[in-house]
């Protein structure tokens, strides 16, 4: 099991990546994930931003096993994970870092991006085929079929919930051959929390706003880009291009970018690079 320091919460392995950050004197990055995946499926970005002078880290979400073997001998160590609580974690290991980063985050981690840019704790941020937040309001029925799997029973709600390879297929790689489609789902797929899928889909009926609420006026946030694939299942544009809508009542910078043709999976498939680009370039104007 992951080793975890009693005082942060941090595994081992993510505060040897924040010192090693610290250390390089660059400007440092931090990715978040979403459900389904571990940290280690943001190489290829951290690759790309490594080689244009930035420093990267890529800490978990609490308690995270560190293979997808390890995933799925202990899937109950996803069970429970809320959307506050991975937040939280994340402004942790960024406030030691020595230098205020960018942000980069994918499906929930999108949306936990914008919550860290709403606390004013990065520099810039990126959010592609981000979850909904409170106030992004179309429920589109490919988004609710993907979300099926965890929200069509309740008890979900408190359990951590492993995808068939025909629901990822359908949510996450549906404009991919099954060849491809099958390779991802063996090599990334791990168990989610059913947790953050509940909070998400109630956050409208929530008077008292809710783990998925954000303050879009807030002055404390920075440049902030929303990326969309237009053929995603599970994050469909309704919710992205929403986001963006919200969003773009701050008074700072808010962008949009479409990314035709790619689905949920455009982080981690044949086409990750021209996404890491479009993201490289955003943070290049502003960090």
């Amino acid at each position: 099991m992951t080793e975890t320091s009693p005082s942060t919460g941090l595994a081992a392995w993510e505060q040897t990546e924040i010192d090693r950050a610290n250390e390089s004197g660059l400007k440092p990055v931090v990715f978040v994930h979403g459900l389904w995946l571990l940290a280690s499926a943001w190489q290829g970005f951290r690759d790309s931003f490594e080689a244009a002078g930035y420093t990267t880290i890529a800490p978990g979400w609490p308690d995270d096993p560190a293979t997808v073997e390890e995933a799925f001998a202990h899937p109950e160590v996803f069970a429970h994970k809320m959307v506050q609580q991975v937040t939280d974690h994340y402004l942790v290991a960024i406030s030691r870092l020595t230098s205020k980063p960018a942000v980069i985050g994918h499906s929930f981690g999108g949306l936990i991006a914008q919550k860290i840019a709403d606390e004013g704790a990065s520099a810039a941020t990126v959010a592609i085929d981000n979850a909904p937040f409170k106030g992004v309001l179309p429920l589109p029925a490919e988004s609710l079929k993907s979300a099926a799997p965890v929200i069509g029973r309740l008890g979900n709600r408190r359990k951590a919930v492993s995808l068939t390879y025909e629901q990822f297929k359908f949510g996450w790689a549906n404009n991919l051959d099954d060849e491809e489609a099958r390779e991802l789902f063996e090599k990334y797929h791990v168990p989610a929390s059913g947790a953050p899928l509940f909070q998400a889909a109630t956050a409208n009926l929530n008077p008292f706003g809710g783990e998925t609420a954000l303050d879009v006026k807030n002055p404390n946030r920075r440049p902030l880009l929303i990326v969309a694939g237009t053929k995603d299942n599970t994050a469909p544009i309704a919710f992205t291009h929403g986001s963006y809508k919200l969003q773009s009542r701050n008074e700072g910078v808010t962008e949009y970018v479409e990314i035709p043709d790619r689905g949920h999976s455009l982080v981690i498939d044949h086409g990750w690079p021209d996404v890491a680009a479009v993201a490289l370039d955003f943070v290049k104007r502003f960090v």
